[in-house]
Formats: C-alpha cells, structure tokens, sequence
C-alpha cells in the first residue's frame, strides 16, 4: 500500500458534519467519484460516473461554486498539502461520495492518521470496506436500489454507527433484519434518517426511535444552511 495511489475526487470542503454520531463536529469533506448504487433520492448524482474527459485539475475544481461532475486526481500527499493551501483547521476527515468503498482507503486512512487526523467513511455497505482499524465506519445501508449491488455481511459487522434512511415501515422492516448481522459484542449506533426531510418519514422515525431506543438523524447543516 503506498500513499502515492492517486484518487479520484470531485469536492474538497471544510464544514460541520450535520448527521449521525458526529454531528457538529468540525471536519473536512473528501467526495470522492463513483458510485453504481443508483439512490433515487440522491442529493449527490453528480459523483455517480466517472467520465475521463470530466477530469480536470484541483484548482478548477476547488474554484467551482456548483456541483459538478468533474474531478481530479490526488494522492494522499497532495491531498494533505491542498488542505494547508486552504487553510484548513478541522482535525476529522470524512471520506465521502459517491461511494468511497470503490477504492482501497488503508492507504488514505494510514496516512491522515499519522498527520493527526481522525477518519470517518460514509458507505452504502455495497463494497468491502478497507479501512484502517481506526476509521469510524457510518453504513447507511442502500438495499434494493437500482444499480442491484447488495449489503454485505462483512460491512454490517464493521460498521461503528447504522444510519437508515426511511420513508415507510418497510424500510424499518429491511433494516431489522440486516441488524441479524451485527455481532453479539458489538454494539453499533443505530440511528433512523427520515428521507428528504418528509413529515410522514420524520414521524415514523421519531415513533420507532422512541419504541426501539434507537436514535434520530437529521441532516442538520439544511436546516442551518450550510453545505
């Protein structure tokens, strides 16, 4: 494994992280390109293909002030020094998407890591997931979407926190018996996340949050307007 090992990624930004675990904490977003999972209500269809003509260079992109599916090229080194360039003070880094999982992130993660960095992964759970042993995990399992790629064992039980997207029962349903994978010692975090903020979905998360002790996600950083 070697730092050098060039990814491909379509937006760098500092912000605060608005779901999950670490919510309102300072981080650093790395979007990387790529994605076959086909989401229906993804916020993020910009990263899905990775078309060569798109490729450009860090400054163009990091210049960019819509979403785009163009991207660039970076090693973890060069990575590291295009935070320096923006003065970047955040020590989290999530690594993002599309799916990040596409790529091997050890070397990524190692990396950060020896640089002070704490590692968080946003995945589908679609993919192996190749992290160092200290990557936060978040899985927000996507089942049956269109790409027709399935969750996998192995990323159920690495997974630190579950974070569900829901809209209706069924979806509380899949993810029940998804968590018939997490092993006996393991005790992930397991948060509901309604779908695009909808009344119906928001009540059915907060009722079965309640039921099952389970915890409520919301995408805080749209309700203060943050990206």
């Amino acid at each position: 494994m070697q730092s050098s090992i060039e990814y491909k990624i379509n937006e760098v930004f500092e912000s605060i992280q608005g779901e999950g675990a670490l919510t309102g904490v300072p981080s650093i977003f790395v979007r990387l390109q790529g994605c076959p999972v086909g989401c229906p209500w993804c916020d993020t269809k910009h990263t899905w293909e990775i078309k060569e003509d798109l490729k450009t260079s860090a400054e163009e992109v990091m210049a960019e002030q819509s979403e785009s599916e163009r991207w660039f090229g970076h090693s973890v080194d060069q990575l590291l020094t295009l935070f320096k360039q923006h003065g970047y003070t955040a020590k989290n880094v999530i690594l993002t998407g599309g799916e990040p999982c596409m790529y091997d992130l050890r070397p990524m993660c190692d990396a950060l890591e020896q640089y002070g960095y704490s590692v968080s992964v946003e995945t589908s759970g679609t993919f192996e997931i190749l992290v160092s042993p200290n990557t936060w995990v978040t899985l927000s399992p996507k089942i049956d979407m269109k790409g027709g790629l399935e969750v996998r064992q192995d990323a159920v039980e690495r997974a630190n926190e579950i974070k569900h997207p829901v809209a209706m029962e069924k979806h509380v349903t899949e993810l029940e018996k998804l968590l018939e994978w997490v092993p006996k010692d393991a005790k992930p975090l397991i948060y509901l996340q309604p779908i695009s903020q909808q009344k119906r979905a928001t009540d059915l998360a907060v009722k079965t949050c309640i039921a099952k002790n389970w915890r409520l996600s919301l995408q805080t950083h749209k309700f203060i307007g943050i990206e």
